[in-house]
């Protein structure tokens, strides 16, 4: 199969020995770990041969030691490693795995065997990734071609599907989600015995690497599959279905860590279209599927989807809020809530979502996206890496021991950005968001610097250009999106639908509740204590720097607050002249990018370069057309000109 191992392509050490030995239990010879060594070690030390134990070991030889240790975590590890002997212990075999991982990548980093000891365990630990993949091989805003998982209606396991658990486990991933939380045609079926074998299959292989397999249910399968006219949670022959319906579903499918559930949003079915909360929905599911030990995760994306845009009053930001508060503490304990990064939708810019912090008494888990549905769609570069850690470490100055995002979550999902496309995202450096945020999530402490150069040598290789090139556009990249795009927190301004491209009043008069509200003499939505309230929904410390324009900070105002064009920011300039140099100044970064990946040909492989040619000649092409389009419409709405004199059409 055509496919890239993207950073699992092992590369050759600097090393001459003829013999690797993996001592471990006969238990550990079929395991994930023993088989990952193996394949490691016949690229990185091709001339040796790789045995399990010896009698032998002498100068010529490499002792790689593995062993459970029952006091460690189950993904917890250790590595004691030297130039010739490495010992790993973990508490589990997929604690071991992550081991082998770390140890791989050290020493492919160094580029030879080496003395160094780690000890690591996650810091989160549930570390997921939601495909948005349909059963007819479509996937919803997906951008790196088709579903690896689902082929002509059918859940395939190939090559793929074991790279793709390889290339997870490497990263410390340890639930997937397969389908897209917009239940569609033949996904109905995935409750049923149709997709029974090849779930638990598709389960079995998942669980060799660590990872729980999850599955989005249609909430009204009682109707849709059963026949019974509602879906009601608190009906007592519903109830009933979901019970029988889950004890068949998990007894054949052993490795199902749960389900992921859209409920009442954006035509989704759920409970309130019987007058019940979503504790009582998530609540039923949850009691049906404990027994054996399942868990419901249920999305806080909930919203009137039928805005007047006339109406000011009403406010999409508040509604996920709204929703959810007034249920804090009534939903069973193997209910997490999913909530989206910011209170909209995934945009370049937006406050952290008011619920972290606020529901004290539920399981939270936050939701990313990856697939870059509002950032570039994989056509644009942009590194979400620096903007996931700012908000994992964001204090929500809630009393509590400790405030920050990453402490009050219980877990971290992400929309994925994969499909079947050779690279797996569309574009090589696309693949840099994948890996950056597995690894983040398995270890906080680390920083954007050294996430970038790992995931860059590991891709690339040592060429110290390619790598100073690399990073430099990696870690400039998503603050280069954010100027040539959507300035100071207004987000949208993109074309409706396909969200793709400029569009300042795409969406101004739709439904959706996205609005700039930008007329001759203003522009933002006034979302303070005056306004919508939405500002009031932070904890008092916050609500009062966002619902003061004069303390709010400048990078969220247009989402806070209306403003004239000529007000100050932080910064000494009016909002007008912000706009107009963010624009004009993000254009000429994405030049600097493309002109930087140009001085690689010939350094990384034709097939690389030329994808990437091409995907940078298609961002300078719609940057242009962002700073352009977005500088021309608020120069004509506002009258004011460019004090530096550029022009403006």
């Amino acid at each position: 199969m055509d496919f890239s191992k993207l950073w699992l392509d092992y590369r050759k050490l600097a090393d001459t020995r003829r013999r690797v030995i993996i001592s471990c239990d006969h238990s550990l010879k079929d395991s994930a770990a023993f088989e990952e060594l193996q394949i490691a070690m016949a690229s990185m030390v091709p001339d040796a041969i790789v045995v399990w134990r010896s009698e032998v070991f002498d100068d010529d030889s490499y002792l790689i030691v593995l062993t459970i240790h029952p006091e460690l975590a189950e993904e917890e590890y250790d590595i004691a490693a030297s130039a010739n002997i490495t010992e790993i212990c973990a508490g589990s075999e997929t604690g071991l795995l992550y081991g082998v991982f770390a140890f791989l990548r050290q020493t492919a980093l160094a580029g030879k065997f080496y003395s160094f000891t780690a000890h690591s365990k996650p810091s989160q630990p549930i570390r997921m990734l939601n495909h948005w993949d349909e059963a007819d091989g479509d996937i919803e805003r997906g951008y790196s071609g088709k579903s690896f998982f689902f082929i002509n209606e059918e859940l395939e396991i190939n090559e793929r599907t074991v790279m793709y658990a390889r290339l997870m486990a490497s990263i410390g991933i340890n639930g997937v989600v397969i389908n897209n939380v917009n239940v569609r045609r033949k996904a109905k079926l995935l409750l049923s015995i149709e997709f029974a074998e090849s779930l638990a299959n598709l389960g079995e292989l998942f669980a060799r690497y660590g990872i729980k397999l999850f599955i989005c249910p249609d909430f009204a399968a009682p109707k849709t599959l059963c026949g019974l006219d509602t879906a009601d949670p608190l009906d007592e022959n519903v109830i009933e279905w979901w019970n029988t319906t889950c004890a068949l579903v998990f007894g054949k499918i052993k490795n199902l860590g749960g389900f992921l559930v859209k409920a009442d949003s954006e035509g989704e079915p759920g409970p309130m279209a019987y007058g019940r909360t979503h504790a009582d929905g998530a609540n039923m599911l949850a009691r049906a599927i404990k027994p054996y030990g399942g868990i419901v995760i249920w999305r806080c994306f909930v919203y009137n989807c039928t805005q007047d845009w006339r109406d000011k009053k009403t406010d999409r930001a508040c509604a996920s809020y709204d929703n959810f508060i007034g249920l804090d503490g009534q939903f069973d304990d193997n209910v997490y809530l999913q909530a989206k990064n910011g209170p909209v939708d995934f945009q370049i810019r937006e406050p952290v979502h008011p619920l972290f912090g606020a529901m004290k008494n539920t399981n939270m888990i936050i939701e990313f996206q990856l697939a870059q549905e509002y950032t570039g769609q994989q056509k644009h570069v942009c590194w979400l890496i620096p903007m996931i850690k700012e908000i994992m470490e964001h204090h929500t100055c809630h009393d509590l021991p400790d405030d920050r995002v990453n402490r009050i979550v219980c877990g971290v999902a992400a929309v994925a950005n994969t499909g079947d496309s050779y690279c797996w995202t569309g574009s090589e450096l696309a693949a840099a968001n994948l890996y950056g945020y597995g690894r983040l999530l398995f270890d906080e402490n680390l920083t954007c610097d050294e996430l970038a150069e790992e995931w860059t040598r590991l891709t690339f290789g040592d060429d110290e250009k390619v790598t100073a090139a690399v990073k430099e556009i990696l870690l400039g990249s998503k603050q280069a999106y954010e100027d040539y795009t959507v300035p100071l927190g207004i987000g949208w301004m993109c074309h409706p639908n396909d969200h793709y491209g400029p569009s300042p009043w795409g969406y101004e008069f739709d439904r959706w509740g996205t609005y700039n509200r930008a007329d001759r003499d203003a522009v933002g939505v006034d979302r303070s204590a005056s306004g919508s309230g939405y500002s009031e929904q932070y904890a008092p410390a916050l609500a009062e720097v966002y619902g003061d324009i004069s303390k709010c900070p400048d990078e969220l105002l247009l989402f806070f607050h209306r403003v004239p064009y000529t007000q100050r920011l932080h910064s000494g300039k009016t909002v007008i002249q912000h706009i107009y140099d963010t624009h004009f100044e993000g254009y000429a970064k994405a030049e600097h990018f493309a002109e930087l990946w140009q001085g690689l040909k010939g350094r990384i492989d034709d097939r690389t370069f030329k994808n990437g040619c091409e995907r940078f000649a298609e961002q300078l092409r719609c940057a242009k057309e962002w700073r352009d389009i977005i500088n021309c419409f608020f120069h004509r709405l506002s009258g004011i000109d460019d004090e530096n004199g550029r022009e403006i059409y």
